[in-house]
């Protein structure tokens, strides 16, 4: 049997009224296991949280509807063969220019279109009451605003700001795209062309 004194060091646990190696190296044991045990609470302390965010964030994703198209946003194809056209000037028969709108926005109404001519044409002074674009896709127009008169030709390109008056001359077959940030109307100045405005 072990005597008494042999109780001071069961477990390598010591006596504080010892005095030997033994409790100086049991108590290093005990500050290095404290510091590690520390050490990775606080490591946890950051991962634990992140993986939380990371899996909530993961489930909201993963919940998240696909968005849902509608008919007035869905995208649109069209070649210049399958548009529908319809008379500016009803008056002018077959001589009128016509025109197709492209895209109306439902909310704004801010408006794409293409005018076409079979025969050359003046355009009388007018105004829009929203913003209004012109890029000439075929022939050569002029176009005439505040004492300035610009002959375009395909691919040229004009801004007009609203309520600008301004007119325009139109070749024989040209085709224009316009775009206005509101809704299309044409306010004229001195009447509509007439067929005195033919071929001019």
């Amino acid at each position: 049997m072990r005597g008494s004194g042999d109780a001071k060091h069961i477990r390598g646990i010591t006596d504080p009224g010892d005095n030997g190696s033994g409790g100086r190296n049991d108590a290093c044991g005990y500050e290095r296991l404290d510091r590690l045990i520390l050490l990775m609470k606080a490591k946890f302390s950051v991962w634990i949280p992140l993986a939380l965010a990371i899996a909530a964030l993961t489930q909201i994703q993963a919940q998240s509807p696909e968005p849902v198209t509608t008919a007035a946003d869905a995208p649109i194809f069209k070649n210049l063969s399958e548009l529908k056209w319809d008379k500016i000037l009803p008056d002018l028969g077959e001589s009128s220019p016509e025109i197709c709108f492209l895209h109306i926005d439902p909310k704004t109404h801010a408006t794409a279109l293409l005018i076409r001519t079979s025969k050359a044409i003046h355009v009388r002074k007018h105004w829009h009451t929203a913003n209004e674009s012109h890029t000439i896709i075929s022939g050569k127009a002029v176009l005439a605003c505040e004492g300035k008169r610009v002959e375009l030709s395909p691919g040229g390109f004009n801004y007009m700001p609203a309520r600008r008056v301004h007119e325009a001359w139109l070749p024989v077959n040209s085709l224009t795209f316009i775009t206005v940030d509101g809704a299309w109307d044409v306010n004229w100045v001195e009447g509509p062309p007439t067929a005195s405005d033919l071929n001019k």
